[in-house]
């Protein structure tokens, strides 16, 4: 690239280590000085950060930080490597970060975008057995290739002006998933709270059978009986991922509580709590902990309505009253099943019924992979500008 210079990170940017003062010693904590980490910088809505979740004292920057001053940048070096933010005023950081501070001739802003788009080799060169982290020797050593300040000036007007409309498509994308998502939850809310004149009240164990597997946990092997878990069962369908399998020959001495058939229903009773979807395949296959296999009774209650009246927001507020335990809320069998119930007496009216909302729900899920191509081709058009930039393609 003409007119492009090369440099190692190190003679271009004054590398400056994070650091956190003992947490139990209050006099270095809550003043006027500003400190964050990796956690604080993930997900924030522009580059620019001016304020932070933690303070020091001028204490506690003495023993254990170092301020950077306005305008450099802080790179998250371990847990990920690769959040980036530019202070707006004087920051510090905890260790999990290294401070850039750019020397003569090199605008901040054009600095941050080269890292953004190198963010996959930085994590590359990151080292360690627990979490990978990336050294300041390391970072020094990443070549930094830049122009003149005024063509730095024109990349950035450039790329500013193009992530601020990909921004306004991506806010405008989720915004419309998301309305896609509320319209089908509304409607679901309002079949089970404006129910009909016929509906019928019961509770789950009256006319729902449980086959319940939780507390057994089968040989796991490498391939053979795919293994539903309740890590498969997700709001409204089953999840391939994780795969996991049992030997095919402990299938009948395994499955003595019950065996499932096509459209049952699957709930999970803990970790997550209340998950609920349909049994989708005819094979067989084989379940862990944590789930109970509903059977309704055919003669009064639709397999799928049941699924639909149980993602319901009034069921699920009433499981959760009844949920227990302080870290992982789950039920129990016998508190699940005095949970109440209404549906319409007649099959044909709970047939009318699933059918709206079956459409309903294929609409969404539609509009879900529509909104997410287009937020993934964002990601990839962002991806190719940084690309362009730093190649002199720009």
């Amino acid at each position: 690239m003409s007119g492009w210079q090369t440099k190692p990170i190190g003679e271009v940017f004054r590398v400056v280590n994070g650091g956190t003062p003992k947490t139990g010693v209050p006099a270095y904590w809550d003043g006027q000085h500003h400190w964050i980490t990796p956690a604080e910088m993930g997900g924030l809505p522009s580059p620019y950060l001016s304020a932070s979740r933690r303070t020091l004292t001028d204490e506690g920057l003495r023993v254990g930080a170092e301020l950077v001053p306005a305008n450099s940048i802080i790179l998250s070096t371990r847990a990920p490597i690769g959040h980036l933010v530019v202070n707006e005023v004087p920051m510090a950081f905890n260790q999990g970060c290294k401070g850039l501070v750019p020397l003569s001739g090199v605008d901040t802003k054009f600095a941050y975008y080269f890292l953004l788009a190198n963010v996959p080799l930085l994590d590359s060169l990151g080292t360690g057995a627990t979490f990978k982290e990336l050294s300041g020797g390391k970072l020094k050593e990443v070549l930094f290739s830049f122009p003149s300040v005024q063509e730095q000036h024109r990349i950035v007007a450039i790329l500013d002006e193009a992530f601020e409309g990909i921004a306004t498509a991506k806010a405008n994308a989720e915004k419309n998933l998301q309305n896609a998502r509320e319209l089908f939850d509304g409607y679901l809310h309002s079949v089970f709270t404006e129910r009909g004149s016929n509906w019928l009240d019961s509770t789950v164990g009256e006319c729902i059978r449980f086959i319940d597997y939780r507390g057994k946990t089968p040989v796991k092997t490498n391939s053979g009986l795919r293994l539903i878990t309740a890590k498969n069962v997700k709001m409204g369908f089953l999840q391939r991922a994780p795969e996991e399998f049992v030997a095919p020959e402990s299938y009948d001495g395994w499955m003595t509580r019950g065996i499932p058939k096509l459209g049952d229903v699957l709930f999970t009773t803990e970790a997550p709590l209340a998950n609920v979807a349909q049994l989708d395949t005819s094979e067989k296959v084989v379940f862990a902990q944590r789930i109970i296999i509903m059977q309704p009774d055919p003669r009064s209650l639709d397999s799928t309505f049941l699924k639909y009246m149980l993602l319901s927001p009034p069921i699920q507020q009433r499981i959760r009253e009844k949920g227990t335990g302080a870290t992982v809320q789950g039920i129990k069998a016998s508190l699940l099943k005095g949970i109440k119930i209404s549906f319409p007496g007649s099959l044909t009216e709970q047939h009318r019924i699933v059918g709206k909302l079956d459409a309903l729900s294929d609409e969404t899920e539609s509009l879900r992979a529509i909104y997410e191509r287009k937020l993934a081709a964002l990601d990839e058009l962002k991806k190719s500008l940084l690309h362009q930039a730093f190649s002199g393609q720009l």
